[in-house]
């Protein structure tokens, strides 16, 4: 149940948010409330004992803080009746339908909505008989489908995207994602899933050296690991995959030619080779 109505700012309790607030898009949103108003209300939820205020920010974190900005005593909100889990749900949701969020925000989103759930549900395991009962009725098939496939279901991705965003978040180092939030590298999603896929310790490195060099194909180059030297059977198992390559392109008269400079050079008289050449002109 929701309740639409206007409310004081002073009564509104921010708690700590997933996504921090940048001030010039509440800037941005502030002039566009002073010209066309506010859009779409923010989403509270009753909290009468909270220290500070009697409602706790859902979501609209942007919006609050750009109201704040215009000097509004008052905002419109959405009041939902929700526990925390439920409200941080909420502000999950809200925030991946969002399109300026970057891939990098969107797959910390994915994973946190999982995070909360099973805060909130209990422990996903798939085929684990006795977790079902936890599931409630939009999980019934947790199962067999996944939590991806709830995820893409309930907030409409693919299932291989939300795949993506889940190994982005659960294998890209915190301190990488840090440093590389609001760089265009935040939004490559190939890069970042490349990366994820680094250890560790390279992972700390490439973020260490973000701190002095802002470049990260530099920095990338930097920590690109020298191939290792081939050895002389390698080589020439090389050049001899060349050569087959080359043989197999060439007509029956360069095949000839090339036979009989071998020959020339190897001193092989070449009335001896005569059935090499039969043989070379049947089987072409």
């Amino acid at each position: 149940m929701a309740e639409f109505k206007r409310i004081p700012i002073s009564e509104i309790v921010i708690p700590e948010r997933l996504r921090a607030v940048e001030e010039d898009h509440a800037l941005a949103i502030a002039q566009s409330i002073v010209e066309h108003g506010l859009l779409n209300p923010i989403t509270v939820r009753a909290t009468p004992a909270a220290k500070g205020g009697n409602y706790m920010l859902v979501a609209g974190a942007h919006r609050l803080r750009a109201a704040t900005l215009n000097g509004d005593p008052e905002i419109e909100t959405m009041v939902v009746e929700a526990d925390k889990a439920e409200a941080q749900l909420i502000e999950i949701t809200e925030n991946l339908f969002r399109n300026d969020l970057s891939v990098i925000d969107r797959a910390v989103f994915v994973q946190n909505y999982r995070d909360v759930w099973e805060q909130k549900y209990g422990k996903i395991e798939a085929g684990r008989p006795g977790n079902r009962a936890n599931l409630s009725q939009l999980f019934r098939d947790e199962a067999e489908a996944g939590f991806s496939q709830h995820v893409a279901d309930r907030l409409g991705f693919s299932k291989r995207s939300v795949e993506r965003l889940n190994k982005i978040a659960q294998n890209l180092s915190p301190k990488l994602r840090a440093a590389l939030r609001g760089t265009s590298a935040a939004d490559n999603q190939s890069l970042l899933l490349k990366l994820a896929k680094e250890g560790p310790s390279k992972q700390a490195g490439i973020a260490k050296a973000l701190e002095n060099e802002p470049d990260l194909k530099k920095v990338l180059a930097w920590a690109k690991e020298p191939a290792p030297a081939l050895s002389d059977m390698d080589k020439q198992t090389i050049v001899r995959n060349q050569l087959d390559g080359i043989w197999e392109k060439a007509d029956l008269a360069t095949r000839q030619f090339f036979l009989i400079d071998v020959i020339a050079e190897l001193g092989i008289a070449s009335a001896t080779m005569e059935p090499m050449f039969a043989a070379l002109r049947a089987a072409k």
